[in-house]
């Protein structure tokens, strides 16, 4: 059975613009990656959890904001590993430079015996949906696509 993630969707309107929530993964394989490298808030689903509660905790976990608004289904997408992840869009706002991430330990550099500590996330950026399907994992675009049908209905 595949792994399954569930994330937040985070966005906002500003004028005539629609911007959504990306952040950025933390650790030394992400740091010099941008474009297609941002991601929505997401992790895994615990057993017994459901989709909803795994976003929200997750997007707590990864942000440190608690997001208990009305959110909406928005589908999901697989990606090559067969991990899916499934998506809630959420409307609202925050201060994207007050982000601060759960942190998370690995061998660095490999094969060394140093233990690193890591943010899950790095930062996050509010990005227009040109600049968000830019940044965004290209396996994640579709649920940028899912987020303008659903606003524009």
């Amino acid at each position: 059975m595949p792994v399954s993630s569930a994330g937040l969707l985070l966005y906002r309107r500003t004028g005539s613009a629609l911007e959504a929530l990306l952040v950025h993964p933390g650790g030394p394989f992400w740091r010099h990656r941008d474009l297609g490298a941002w991601t929505i808030p997401k992790g895994e689903v615990a057993e017994g959890e459901s989709l909803l509660d795994a976003a929200r905790r997750e997007f707590r976990e990864e942000t440190g904001f608690v997001i208990d608004w009305p959110a909406v289904p928005l589908g999901h997408v697989r990606l090559t590993s067969g991990k899916i992840i499934h998506a809630f869009a959420v409307e609202g706002d925050l201060d994207a430079s007050r982000v601060r991430s759960n942190t998370f330990e690995i061998e660095w550099p490999r094969g060394s015996g140093d233990r690193r500590t890591y943010p899950e996330v790095d930062r996050a950026s509010w990005f227009d949906v040109p600049e968000a399907r830019r940044r965004i994992l290209p396996a994640q675009v579709p649920l940028i696509e899912h987020l303008l049908a659903l606003v524009r209905t």
